[in-house]
């Protein structure tokens, strides 16, 4: 069990959450799932340059965390489906505040990267 109340201790599970949401695939996950159940290739046509190794990872690690539940339906070939959970479901609204948040600032981002590199 992990403790709570520390961000800044490794422990701390708050913290483990953290990691997870803000790993560099699970968001982009989320916001797709948003509109409903998608298969795999459609994911990970829809995110674009993941690995499928990388993104089988990201997904079974959310199913693993209640966030995405996968459904096998019993066909030729196997057809798996990704669906979010009512957990998962309540992770849009503040994805979509830190999406909204970095289009607004991408051009001032880019300004500030190109001040540094040019001094650097």
């Amino acid at each position: 069990m992990y403790e709570r109340g520390d961000l800044f201790n490794p422990a701390c599970g708050t913290r483990v959450v953290l990691d997870r949401i803000g790993d560099k695939w699970t968001a982009l996950a989320v916001l797709l799932l948003q509109h409903g159940p998608l298969r795999f290739t459609e994911l990970r046509d829809g995110i674009g340059r993941v690995a499928p190794k990388v993104l089988t990872q990201t997904l079974r690690r959310l199913e693993r965390d209640g966030l995405v539940t996968r459904e096998v339906f019993a066909e030729v070939p196997p057809r798996v489906v990704y669906a979010l959970t009512p957990m998962g479901r309540s992770l849009i609204t503040p994805l979509t505040t830190v999406s909204n948040w970095a289009e607004e600032h991408i051009n001032a981002i880019n300004t500030a990267q190109s001040q540094y590199d040019a001094t650097v």
